[in-house]
């Protein structure tokens, strides 16, 4: 008697033992993390003609900003009720797409202006603009070696489950959120002395558009007097609304995030479960708005400080507080500085509409290497400051830049650059006072 599927005598199979498929690829620039910074980093790349690869570790393009579920662009405006937009370029298409789909929803807030946006639509305007733009995409893949040779990177070697690919490329950029390009190429990197807390996001459904629902100084509020109770660790949080429709993020958590390979593997379960007290926090306490809402898709952890690069300039919070314009300023950004290094709370501090402080490409470049550059939160700052500067809006800029200073410096030195030819290219995300949000 046979069991399972009949056999087709037809079929042959062939297996092969020892023998890794390898690929090749040699490219102007490989992008290490295709979060938002590296998928604009390599889409300004692409646009000045460089062939581009762009490496993440998950399966598919978006980072946190589609897979965690991160749900709002930070630090595009300026502050204020209806600031004007600090960062064009790239994100130009991607707000254009997101209104067109009815995916993005402005809030102006008394001081911040966000965008909340759908991450479903959101993660097709990435793969269709990477496809667009001829980027090859290398999905699943991890870093495992970096060659290196007279202060350059000459190639990176990743392992995928389907094969090993080595890319030899020009120019690199390290937009990893990890600093793992820098770490694995053995240079100098840092690591905070104090815990710096990620955020389990979730999509929630079921929500009573009917009723009053809770704004923000409430929820808080009620949060932390029932936080103990229900066996939160957050003693505060968010739900970000979608006007009119039953869908919100739910931002109530706080989870460690250890570089290390099985701690960081447990907080996966952790910030689920705080996802679900959460749940039923909001159930029982506001019964009319929330007493049918259950999670529709938990977000990967969230990852806000790990370990970042030791550059030629270390952004520190005076400099952000007193408005610095460095001589190599590439961003600018107002957002407030927004220190999650507390389980129970976190650091809010923000500033005046007529503040904006930015960020230097001294930040974002290694003096040990020469065709390097660090987009997003693994650029160089103490934590505080990383904190203001590491949002999206300001890491979209830093990826143009990142581009930008690569191509100028070719297969020369990016310390070496005309940083005013640069700044000429970024004008628009540097003096721009104009795109106020709808």
């Amino acid at each position: 008697m046979s069991h399972g599927r009949p056999i087709n005598p037809d079929t042959t199979i062939v297996r092969y033992s020892g023998d890794i498929l390898h690929r090749e690829l040699d490219v102007d620039l490989c992008v290490v993390g295709a979060g938002i910074s590296g998928v604009t980093t390599a889409l300004e790349a692409a646009r000045l003609g460089k062939k581009v690869a762009i490496v993440d570790s998950l399966p598919v393009l978006g980072g946190q900003a589609v897979n965690s579920l991160i749900g709002t662009f930070c630090g595009l405006y300026r502050n204020g009720t209806h600031g004007h937009r600090f960062t064009f370029g790239i994100a130009d298409g991607m707000l254009d797409y997101l209104e067109k789909h009815d995916a993005c929803y402005y809030r102006h807030g008394p001081m911040t202006t966000v965008v909340h946006y759908n991450e479903i639509q959101l993660s097709r305007w990435v793969e269709s603009a990477i496809e667009a733009a001829g980027v090859i995409p290398v999905t699943g893949a991890i870093l495992r070696t970096v060659e290196t040779g007279d202060r350059r990177i000459r190639s990176v070697g990743l392992v995928t489950r389907y094969g090993d690919v080595t890319i030899r490329a020009e120019g690199f950029a390290d937009c990893s959120g990890d600093a793992a390009l820098t770490y694995l190429a053995g240079f100098e990197c840092r690591e905070p002395d104090e815990k710096v807390y990620g955020s389990q996001q979730a999509v929630i459904e079921g929500i009573n558009i009917d009723a009053t629902l809770p704004q923000r100084e409430e929820l808080s509020q009620r949060i932390a007097d029932k936080a103990e109770a229900y066996g939160l660790m957050r003693r505060n949080g968010l739900v970000f609304y979608f006007p009119g429709k039953e869908v919100a993020v739910l931002n109530m958590t706080h989870v460690e995030t250890p570089l290390d390979p099985i701690e960081a593997s447990k907080t996966a379960a952790i910030g689920r479960d705080q996802v679900d007290r959460g749940i039923r926090l909001l159930r029982d306490e506001y019964p009319e708005a929330f007493g049918n809402i259950s999670v529709r898709a938990y977000g990967f952890p969230g990852i806000r400080q790990t370990r970042w690069i030791k550059a030629k300039h270390h952004i520190v919070v005076d400099e952000v507080v007193g408005q610095v314009r460095y001589p190599d300023a590439i961003a600018r950004t107002a957002w407030p500085i927004e220190l999650h290094n507390a389980p129970e709370g976190f650091v809010w501090e923000t500033f005046d509409e007529n503040h904006v402080h930015y960020v230097p490409l001294s930040a974002m470049i290694s003096p040990e290497a020469d065709n390097l550059v660090a987009v997003g939160r693994c650029i160089d700052g103490d934590p505080a400051a990383l904190s203001s500067v590491r949002v999206m809006g300001p890491c979209m800029a830093q990826g143009m830049a990142a581009a930008n200073a690569l191509d100028l410096a070719g297969s020369g030195s990016v310390h070496q650059i005309d940083i005013a030819a640069l700044q000429d290219r970024l004008s628009d995300n540097l003096t721009r006072t104009d795109g106020v949000a709808p």
